[in-house]
């Protein structure tokens, strides 16, 4: 089993990974990454990347680094369980960049309705503290849902309804909340 990941171990992760890999790439990071960087929990248990595009040597990488820093590391991202959400690109945002490889976070909008279509309760926490964190907008998560709403069906484990009920149940409270204001 390997050890849970703080913090510090993303930061040596992306350290080495830069400093590894053979030639230039961006990494998209997902989840309990996210969580860390920007600080609504202090460890994870795996680290979920998006390779987009793919990086020279990455998996060589990957491979060492799962060995040195005793790590999960998960090739998964939203689009593993939902259509890929218009503009997802455009709404990742850019942490940095180590030797030739860009790092980013995975559209957190895409995050939010991943994790709205998982249900459990850590990660609608997840989903609450990044919009509390004004990471996404109740409108864009209304209107990426409806833009994939379709080819949901693509997705034969995932129960759309489910979903949808999800999503408009968060957007209510969301908006209820914030009609109500601070306490």
């Amino acid at each position: 089993m390997r050890s849970n990941v703080d913090p510090e171990k993303l930061e040596q992760l992306m350290d080495i990974l830069g400093r590894e890999a053979r030639g230039s790439g961006s990494i998209y990071f997902t989840g309990g990454a996210s969580a860390l960087l920007i600080g609504w929990r202090s460890s994870t248990v795996d680290v979920d990347i998006r390779l987009d595009p793919e990086p020279p040597g990455i998996f060589q990488a990957i491979a060492k680094i799962k060995q040195d820093l005793n790590i999960n590391i998960e090739l998964a991202s939203p689009q593993d369980f939902l259509p890929p959400l218009p503009g997802w690109r455009e709404r990742s945002v850019f942490i940095g960049k180590k030797g030739q490889i860009y790092f980013y976070h995975y559209d957190f909008t895409a995050q939010a309705l991943s994790k709205l279509s998982r249900g459990y309760d850590r990660d609608i926490n997840d989903v609450q503290s990044m919009f509390e964190q004004g990471l996404f907008s109740l409108a864009n998560l209304r209107d990426c849902f409806d833009a994939i709403e379709p080819d949901l069906i693509r997705f034969p484990s995932l129960n759309p309804d489910a979903l949808k009920s999800r999503v408009e149940n968060f957007i209510e409270q969301a908006e209820q909340t914030q009609a109500e204001g601070p306490s």
